[in-house]
């Protein structure tokens, strides 16, 4: 069965501001000091997927930065327009439908833009026995990580670790825990990361938005209606924004009994905000990570990204100080998550020169 890869690409990437900025997200950065991460997710599954059966889902506002950055790689017209962010329902149904009404049926390989991997090769393996499963089996396939230690920042998927079976059945998908929570399931054997991975025939996934999410599945046939035809833009445009916002793990993975899981490990990390650079990047002895040219004096535990002047820190601990022409950030290491907070302020305060 012919394979397709899906990227999704539409994100702002908020918490890595202020390298990240609505024109320039985090999956079009060059953060590894390899390539773009856009490009490390393509050429990532080009083992699996040819590069011509490649599509990119983003923001209209990124299309055409989105096409110079994968140019040679992926062909333009397979970079799809969101009008606006309608979460990774909507975003993944509109990719299934491109492909079934403009290709016909095939075995849809979806990826986040925006992670990293340390084994390619063991990711490889993994993924093609994805693609087996979910050929054989009308089944949604996801990629779970093997936990390394109790993660408050993932979800969790909890199978039946009995079953003699490599994809096993899913019993609960369970939102970020607290630490105490976290350790159990470690310790339980019972349990995944969520990695965000899916693997599934195009019909699959468009019959369970049917069962699942019959009112995002309206707009979206009405929408596949047009498609190869002068309407089809027109349409986009009209009718994506009205798609009911909802994620594709609480609208239907959560809710149907299809849904199987393979835990893998293949060195994965979701790079979600900066304290997660030490995955690209190995630490100093006293613990830093450092990007660019720096002077660091009794400097414990930080992360320091310069992307052009010189950054000195004395006696400074477990601290995040990232510098772009235009501006800096300086925060504890313990709350990088709120940087998306100032992408908030910077909207309500309309200084659009900022995002």
């Amino acid at each position: 069965m012919k394979r397709y890869g899906v990227i999704m690409a539409g994100g702002g990437g908020t918490r890595f501001w202020p390298l990240s900025r609505q024109t320039t997200p985090k999956q079009m950065l060059n953060l590894s000091g390899n390539d773009l991460m856009i490009n490390e997710t393509i050429d990532r599954i080009t083992d699996t997927v040819s590069k011509e059966d490649i599509f990119i889902v983003t923001n209209e506002k990124q299309v055409e930065k989105m096409k110079e950055c994968v140019t040679g790689r992926v062909q333009p017209d397979h970079v799809l327009s969101e009008p606006s962010a309608r979460n990774t329902a909507a975003c993944i149904g509109y990719a299934a439908f491109e492909i079934i009404k403009k290709y016909g049926d095939g075995i849809m390989c979806i990826f986040p833009a925006d992670h990293f991997i340390q084994n390619p090769i063991e990711f490889t393996r993994i993924l093609e026995e994805a693609v087996q499963v979910a050929e054989s089996q009308d089944k949604l396939v996801t990629i779970g990580i093997k936990p390394t230690f109790p993660s408050t920042g993932y979800g969790y998927i909890k199978f039946d670790k009995n079953q003699d079976v490599l994809a096993k059945q899913v019993l609960e998908f369970k939102e970020k825990p607290d630490f105490e929570t976290a350790t159990a399931y470690v310790e339980s054997g019972n349990y995944a990361w969520n990695s965000g991975m899916f693997i599934w025939k195009a019909s699959t996934i468009l019959k369970n938005f049917e069962r699942y999410l019959p009112k995002v599945y309206e707009y979206l046939v009405k929408i596949g209606d047009v498609m190869n035809t002068d309407d089809e833009m027109s349409t986009i445009e009209k009718t994506y924004p009205l798609i009911p916002s909802i994620s594709i793990d609480y609208g239907i993975m959560e809710r149907s009994s299809d849904v199987v899981v393979i835990s893998s490990e293949f060195g994965w990390n979701d790079v979600g905000s900066w304290d997660m650079l030490d995955v690209l990047y190995d630490s100093d002895a006293d613990g830093n990570v450092i990007h660019g040219e720096q002077i660091n004096i009794d400097t414990k535990n930080c992360i320091s990204y310069s992307s052009g002047k010189l950054i000195a820190t004395i006696g400074i601990d477990n601290l995040v100080i990232v510098e772009t022409a235009d501006a800096i950030l300086v925060c504890n290491k313990d709350n990088v998550q709120d940087v998306k907070k100032i992408v908030e302020i910077l909207k309500e305060q309309d200084k659009i020169e900022y995002l």
